[in-house]
């Protein structure tokens, strides 16, 4: 046990010098702004997670522990131990099928994480893979740092940024993906870091930096973490939950957190653990990596024996008995009682001490930019728009070569309303193809959105804007290559029609898929749904089967007044027959051997005529307009929904807290009270 006490010392020095850097933190940043380093402390926290049949399996078990500016935190253990779980309990980022309780404290407050405050960066990297890595840190910036900067300045915290991470050798080179080459994993990582401490921020969390990367980008990935921690004036408090690191990514850090099940197998000094583990007769064998051994020890997937080897004496256990002997032992350790009290000392410093939101970009920018990154995006992305286009074409060319030169016999009528029904019906229902891209949007926009980088309406507006120029190609170059050749009503009001409810028809469908994006977040699933809505809007829009003969429940009220193709087909076969005449079946001339265009619509179409081709595109306008305010409300609604579900859920018999969210917060930062 002497072995033991000795390692508390170098507790309580690592300890004074947390101290120390706290109060030394307390310094103007680059900003001209007083920077104070954030303590964070938990004590007896529990996550509990809801199963089937109204049953809850506990994920964390009261844990405590607490974090220091200048310091790294890596919280380690095997697979399903609750590391990723403690990090997003500490982030505010659980699910709302979770329950938590217990005490989480910022500088000994409980407050809310102000934006610009933290920063979290996921295990995935969810990143525009069109954009070079200059312009995706540049744009970002852009977003996240406030007006009172100018665009110089925004740049030069951008390239300093990038510099801080070693990637001015990248800058060019765009970041890829799948099918694109670009930069390399450990790149990746470290262009999602420069993303999240552009505002600065005082506490950073990571999950799983190193997963996927080899030791040495590993290596040199934790090594620009750890060199964070004071840089930029700032004390950073780091936090990182990590697999399995090398041994020279372990010596990087400064305390450790071991889980298991989770459960605390240790807490403190990361140089101590190897000793905690010897003491308890499980010796790290020379050579060997120290992390390695102290997962194998405490990992129980594969049921191995471990030999524990204690007072010269080897005897071979099972794994659920090691870890039971390492938890018991630190619960009555000296080290797991300087934790206690160091926790207890940091409840009770600088009570007065909170933080204020940094300021974003303006409304206005916010828009801007990410109308201008959207565009670039599209622009890069061949699957966005341009093979949409190629496809386009072709479909175009097909119709006028099948429908070439259409005449004013009797049988045109039918021709010409078949040809609208494919335009309006199948070839708008090719828009789906871009639900890929709109996923990968959606991903950016969560993290982004998450970490409170820029408002929902922003991102709605600049999305809607950045796609009007290329639909308007998609519908004005292949509408053109359809319509004329086969000899639909000639003036150019009528061609100008044809292209607006086109457009109007491709917007709504990408609208459509927008939404389904957001509900449905899976390429496979996604696309089945949205075929799925539009196969059933198709079939109560008028042509497969004719307005008045359509079965009243469901499908003419309300389904034929809500499909967009009853609107574009009828719209369509005004702008199309109106002011025509065509022959009669089997007439062979005179004046009452002729078929009027309006009398077609009324007596073949079932058109409503009590109102003009105009009216049906002011509806479809309309419909655009209320789909994008819905994907917006969809968003909105997920966004507030969620916290208020985890609200009602964090009930524990132990201890109740409640999680309310901040109103001026991001669903990043919440409150406990």
């Amino acid at each position: 046990m002497t072995s033991l006490v000795s390692a508390v010392p170098n507790i309580q020095e690592i300890e004074m010098k947390g101290s120390s850097n706290v109060i030394g933190s307390k310094r103007m940043n680059n900003g001209g702004e007083e920077n104070k380093g954030v303590c964070l402390s938990w004590k007896d926290l529990w996550v509990t997670v809801s199963g089937s049949k109204n049953e809850s399996k506990s994920i964390l078990e009261g844990l405590t522990g607490y974090a220091k500016p200048g310091q790294v935190l890596a919280i380690m253990g095997p697979s399903g131990s609750g590391k990723s779980t403690l990090l997003d309990a500490l982030a505010g980022r659980l699910g709302s099928n979770t329950r938590q309780s217990g005490e989480i404290l910022i500088n000994g407050n409980k407050q809310a994480l102000a934006y610009g405050t933290s920063a979290y960066v996921t295990q995935d990297d969810t990143l525009l893979t069109t954009l070079t890595v200059k312009e995706a840190v540049y744009y970002s910036a852009q977003l996240q740092l406030p007006d009172t900067m100018s665009k110089q300045e925004k740049k030069q915290r951008a390239d300093s940024t990038i510099k801080e991470m070693g990637l001015q050798d990248a800058t060019n080179t765009r970041i890829g993906g799948w099918g694109v080459k670009g930069i390399s994993g450990g790149q990746k990582r470290r262009v999602s870091i420069c993303i999240e401490i552009l505002t600065h921020p005082s506490l950073l969390f990571l999950d799983e930096p190193t997963s996927g990367l080899d030791s040495a980008a590993s290596y040199y990935v934790m090594k620009r973490i750890a060199s964070l921690g004071k840089k930029d004036g700032i004390q950073r408090t780091i936090i990182a939950s990590i697999h399995q690191p090398s041994s020279e990514v372990f010596q990087l850090f400064h305390n450790l957190c071991l889980l298991s099940s989770g459960k605390t197998v240790y807490f403190g000094p990361a140089s101590a653990a190897s000793e905690f583990f010897a003491l308890n007769g499980f010796p790290c064998p020379p050579l060997q990596n120290p992390s390695d051994h102290l997962l194998k020890t405490i990992n129980k997937d594969f049921d191995q024996d471990i030999e524990m080897d204690l007072a010269h004496m080897s005897r071979t256990i099972s794994t659920e008995q090691a870890i039971g002997i390492l938890v018991t032992s630190f619960k009555s350790s000296e080290i797991n009682q300087e934790v206690t009290n160091e926790v207890e000392v940091l409840s009770k410093k600088d009570n007065n001490s909170t933080y204020k939101k940094k300021k974003h970009a303006g409304f206005l920018n916010q828009c801007l930019v990410l109308t201008r990154r959207s565009f670039v995006n599209m622009f890069r992305d061949l699957g966005y728009y341009w093979l949409r286009l190629g496809i386009y074409i072709a479909l175009a060319i097909s119709l006028a070569t099948v429908f070439n030169n259409l005449d004013k016999s009797y049988g045109s009528i039918q021709d010409r309303g078949s040809f609208l029904m494919f335009v309006f019906s199948f070839l708008t229902f090719m828009t789906i193809g871009g639900f890929p891209s709109y996923v990968e949007d959606m991903k950016v926009f969560e993290r982004e959105r998450l970490n409170g980088h820029y408002g929902v309406t922003a991102y709605v507006i600049g999305n809607t804007v950045s796609s009007l120029p290329y639909l308007l190609m998609v519908s004005l170059i292949p509408g053109a290559i359809a319509y004329y050749p086969s000899g639909l009503q000639k003036g150019y009001q009528h061609f100008l029609y044809f292209i607006c409810a086109l457009f109007s028809c491709l917007m709504l469908v990408e609208s459509l898929m927008m939404i389904v994006a957001s509900i449905v977040p899976h390429f496979l699933m996604g696309i089945i749904t949205g075929a799925g809505i539009q196969g059933i809007m198709m079939l109560a829009g008028g042509f497969f089967r004719l307005p008045n003969d359509l079965p009243n429940p469901f499908w003419r009220y309300p389904m034929f007044y809500i499909a967009f193709h009853r609107y574009a087909f009828q719209g369509s076969y005004k702008n199309e027959f109106e002011g025509l005449k065509f022959d009669r079946d089997g007439g062979v001339g005179g004046s009452l051997n002729y078929i009027s265009g309006e009398e077609i619509l009324r007596n073949k179409w079932h058109v409503d005529m009590s109102y003009s081709k105009w009216v049906d595109l002011g509806v479809l306008l309309g419909m655009i307009v209320l789909y994008r305010v819905l994907f917006l409300i969809i968003i909105k609604t997920t966004e507030k929904v969620k916290p208020f579900v985890l609200s009602l859920m964090a009930v524990s018999p132990r201890k109740t807290i409640h999680v309310l969210e901040n109103p001026n917060a991001t669903p990043l930062h919440v409150e406990i009270v």
